[in-house]
């Protein structure tokens, strides 16, 4: 197995760490959280660089690759809705767009075609991150602000809660722009399927 490809496997397993820092309480447990999490999303540009340099792309990574990340950042949308920071209905409309174009890129494979990742992909993906990001960093600052210097109050809460619903409204529509994006784009890999 080659560097790339243990790194994804890693990217999985540490979502699980993720998860586990992410529902402990206290500030350290969720400042390990954002850490873990960034060191998650390093490895995914790690392999990929990896992979290109040393020109040892695998089968198994350009399977595996887009997975592990959809499992990274469906991973923590799906807890921060559990934690009622976002909206289920966007975390719906994200998993819909994921699954249908990862579904969409592991067909277009089978007929020995490559879909690469466009530059509304790559917004989509910085979005979702930043949002990400921003959330971590509010559970870092509310665990702070609530158990050791006691500075959070209801408008404190309100103003950060009304910002992520901002952000997360921004990924939502660029999730979905950049999905409809792949699909028109890539229309031929699914009509010809109807054909065969």
């Amino acid at each position: 197995m080659t560097l790339p490809d243990k790194l994804t496997i890693s990217r999985i397993f540490l979502t699980f760490v993720f998860m586990f820092f992410l529902f402990c309480g206290g500030v350290l447990a969720k400042s390990l959280a954002l850490f873990t999490f960034l060191i998650a999303s390093f490895t995914d540009f790690l392999d990929g660089f990896i992979a290109r340099e040393q020109n040892i792309s695998t089968d198994f990574g350009k399977l595996m690759d887009p997975i592990a990340d959809k499992i990274l950042i469906l991973a923590a949308f799906m807890a921060f809705v559990e934690l009622k920071l976002v909206p289920a209905w966007m975390v719906v409309i994200i998993m819909l767009r994921e699954i249908t174009i990862t579904g969409l890129r592991l067909f277009s494979l089978t007929k020995g075609k490559v879909i690469p990742a466009d530059i509304g992909g790559k917004q989509k993906m910085v979005s979702q991150v930043a949002s990400i990001l921003a959330i971590l960093i509010f559970l870092i600052l509310r665990e702070a602000g609530i158990k050791v210097f006691g500075f959070w109050t209801d408008r404190t809460e309100m103003i950060y809660k009304d910002t992520i619903f901002a952000l997360m409204l921004v990924t939502t529509a660029l999730t979905v722009i950049s999905g409809v994006g792949y699909l028109v784009k890539n229309r031929d890999v699914y009509f010809n399927a109807k054909h065969h």
